[in-house]
């Protein structure tokens, strides 16, 4: 009789109405169309993806279970208009769908950072999806579920992360491929920090015409790349 091998399932919340968080702060958004904004951050714990250059390994376990209210409450507290759930990958948790719900019916720009690999047709269409399709270089390529070009928005931005010249040129062919500056959403190009200097991707950037956004990762040169809640 065959031995059947344990199923290694991903983080996942047990209860609909409460999330598990890593961290839950007020800072300036530093990346995407929103960068230099005033915003809070609800960070959930758990990934089901190992991005070689993942920086926020610290959100993979552990964290505090919040009810979606109590969630809800603390980011009124800081008085911003804008929030931004992101992790680890926040689609893993069941409450992360209605705790979106809850803070757009408070009146807030509700922001979501996720990774590629996970279709995100069921988040509610006013969120802003900012959407992290992983490269050749993060080790996870082949996660990427490409349902996500059809799921997206015009508010929706994907965000592709140029760790060498083969992110670049296979990032570039993946838009050409699937007609990428055609859809309503923004496309943003960054690079792995301290990997590729970012004058060599605008460089590329400008050669080629791309019609993407490029942007710095801004949090990562006003504070220590290592630290958290900023």
């Amino acid at each position: 009789m065959l031995a059947l091998r344990p199923r290694i399932e991903p983080h996942r919340s047990p209860a609909i109405d409460s999330v598990m968080v890593k961290e839950l702060y007020l800072s300036v958004q530093g990346e995407s169309s929103h960068a230099g904004l005033l915003c809070a951050f609800v960070r959930l714990t758990g990934c089901h993806l190992r991005c070689t250059y993942c920086d926020s390994t610290f959100a993979f376990r552990g964290g505090t279970r919040m009810t979606n209210a109590q969630v809800v409450q603390e980011v009124k507290a800081m008085r911003t208009p804008m929030v931004e759930i992101t992790g680890g990958e926040p689609l893993l948790q069941p409450g992360v769908y209605p705790l979106m719900e809850a803070l757009l019916a408070e009146g807030l720009k509700v922001l979501l950072e996720t990774s590629g690999a996970i279709d995100v047709r069921l988040v509610p269409p006013e969120v802003h999806k900012i959407v992290d399709i992983k490269t050749p270089s993060s080790g996870e390529s082949d996660r990427n579920d490409l349902r996500n070009f059809q799921s997206m928005n015009a508010r929706d931005e994907l965000k592709f992360v140029i760790g060498s010249r083969e992110d670049y040129e296979w990032s570039k062919a993946l838009i050409a491929e699937h007609a990428l500056a055609t859809k309503p959403f923004g496309m943003l190009f960054s690079t792995v920090f301290s990997k590729l200097h970012p004058r060599e991707l605008a460089e590329w950037v400008i050669d080629d015409r791309l019609p993407v956004r490029f942007q710095l990762q801004l949090h990562k040169y006003m504070w220590d790349p290592e630290a958290r809640g900023v």
